[in-house]
């Protein structure tokens, strides 16, 4: 029943991001694939679409801060939460593309020579998450906050459930 409710909270929510489709190609190519109807692959489908709505919006708003992806990476390791070493790796980084973009930012001031954010790169960061965030806004305004507060309660026991699980299998 569960799944069944944050279902069709995420696929409402879906929706409404489906009527601004503009400047967000990772998010469009999604909406073109077909509606699952099991009521756990409509869940996953609204979630992934939702992230993808995100997602473009944050490419935009990078793009807009004139950072590009690399630099977005690094930014990212020197903020703290994610080892910089797991996110050049993953994303098959070189080493000299790693470290060209981290001079990059020391040279606008955004990162210290230790590779730590500056207060200027903490604030240039800042904004994009914020613009981010204003840019995904819609979807969930739409659904407003006492059914934004009841999807998060309805996924987090799946969402724990599958960090406990050793996360996703890729």
């Amino acid at each position: 029943d569960d799944v069944v409710a944050a279902a069709d909270l995420a696929r409402r929510a879906a929706m409404v991001a489906c009527e601004h489709l503009e400047g967000r190609p990772l998010f469009a190519g999604h909406v073109a694939l077909e509606w699952p109807t099991v009521p756990h692959l409509v869940l996953w489908h609204a979630q992934t679409l939702l992230r993808e709505y995100r997602g473009d919006g944050h490419i935009a708003a990078l793009v807009a801060d004139g950072v590009s992806g690399i630099e977005a990476l690094v930014m990212h390791g020197a903020a703290g939460a994610i080892d910089p070493q797991v996110l050049q790796t993953t994303r098959g980084w070189p080493d000299d593309g790693w470290a060209a973009a981290a001079e990059g930012l020391r040279e606008r001031g955004w990162l210290t020579g230790q590779g730590e954010l500056t207060l200027e790169g903490a604030r240039h960061r800042q904004w994009v998450e914020d613009r981010t965030d204003q840019l995904a806004l819609a979807p969930y305004a739409a659904l407003g906050e006492s059914d934004c507060a009841r999807l998060r309660g309805l996924v987090r026991p799946l969402s724990r459930a599958i960090i406990e699980g050793g996360g996703l299998p890729f």
